[in-house]
């Protein structure tokens, strides 16, 4: 994320843009443009394109914003960002994948994590910062004990690390991290270690300590976050600890989605649908540790993202079955999420600030 909501000490205040993904295929916009207020945080939809389908993950990297098309195949798209609905760059580039749910950049290369194919895809870019077609694909293997979940391999989610020497991907159906070597020349991606977790734990998401230290890594099968040491030098995940999300003999269903940590690693947020809250972790001085404090309602329902605007004072909510994006607060003494309003976005899936 980039630019700045708040005046800090300058009398300079940036303007700060939101961008909100949706499931076209289920009443959604596209991509839409909102402008961020910045004494409350309050979000005013200004625009949206529907030039690709189902866009349900962004990233905003060096000027250009990037979008998954959560398709069969699967696409991304490159959109300028500027004017009151984000401008399509070209044509959408195939990945070679099925349903992308996440990207990000990497090593001069646009990622994918594709779900439905259980891969990462690795796309080129052009001068401008539009992506070319896949120049490599890395093809996980494997499964886990849920039979209807994990029948076979499922990337959620593939991002740099903090020191930019690794790329990891979680993968929801065989139950681990791969920590792979990224080729700048060549795009492709080579398999350096893999961290397994529990049985049926269905990593979705992972977040680094800002440190660079510690990740935590949320799983949607069980609802807990696992706590892990990370070791840049030697590329190496070692889980620590897992810490539930819900009380114990909480009624109903629990599936954790995004997680997020403060800029100053003092607190840890997931999103959990079925329960459509906010779980509060508070974080050790080193990150090695974690507890669970509270659990606020998410202002919707099945929250699958949050974000941290660029101050890192509030809190944003996609709640995607109320089709809303709700913020809130961050009490900066104990890290809990006060609620302060709401936009409509119908079948909203990801929120982005630049």
């Amino acid at each position: 994320m980039g630019g700045t909501d708040e005046t800090r000490g300058q009398g300079a205040t940036e303007r700060v843009r939101a961008y909100l993904g949706s499931f076209t295929s289920a009443g959604g916009r596209g991509v839409l443009a909102a402008d961020v207020d910045p004494e409350t945080g309050a979000l005013t939809v200004t625009g949206a394109t529907d030039a690709v389908a189902d866009p349900s993950y962004l990233t905003l990297a060096d000027g250009v914003l990037y979008a998954v098309s959560e398709t069969a195949p699967g696409a991304v798209a490159a959109f300028a960002p500027g004017g009151p609905a984000p401008r399509p760059l070209g044509a959408p580039a195939p990945v070679d994948g099925s349903g992308p749910t996440h990207l990000s950049l990497a090593g001069g290369h646009l990622l994918t994590a594709n779900y439905t194919s259980g891969s990462v895809s690795v796309l080129p870019l052009a001068g401008d910062g539009t992506p070319r077609p896949a120049a490599a694909v890395l093809h996980h293997e494997g499964g886990g004990p849920v039979a209807d979940r994990q029948e076979a391999p499922h990337a959620h989610q593939v991002l740099p690390d903090p020191s930019g020497r690794w790329a990891v991907s979680v993968d929801l159906g065989t139950d681990s991290v791969r920590v792979c070597a990224l080729d700048p020349a060549t795009g492709a991606l080579r398999v350096h270690r893999e961290t397994a977790l529990r049985p049926g734990y269905g990593p979705r998401h992972l977040a680094f300590h800002p440190a660079g230290g510690h990740a935590y890594v949320v799983g949607e099968l069980e609802p807990a976050v696992t706590v892990c040491r990370w070791d840049a030098e030697e590329g190496e995940l070692t889980p620590l600890a897992e810490i539930p999300l819900v009380a114990t003999g909480s009624a109903g269903p629990a599936y954790p989605s995004a997680i997020v940590v403060a800029p100053d690693g003092r607190f840890l947020w997931v999103a959990v649908r079925g329960t459509d809250t906010i779980a509060v972790l508070v974080l050790s001085p080193a990150g090695d540790e974690a507890i669970r404090s509270a659990a606020v309602p998410c202002g919707g329902a099945w929250p699958r993202d949050l974000a941290l605007d660029p101050s890192g004072r509030r809190l944003y909510a996609a709640n995607e079955r109320s089709g809303d994006v709700t913020w809130f607060d961050v009490d900066p003494q104990n890290g809990t999420p006060v609620r302060s309003g709401s936009v409509e976005a119908p079948a909203v899936t990801c929120v982005v600030f630049g």
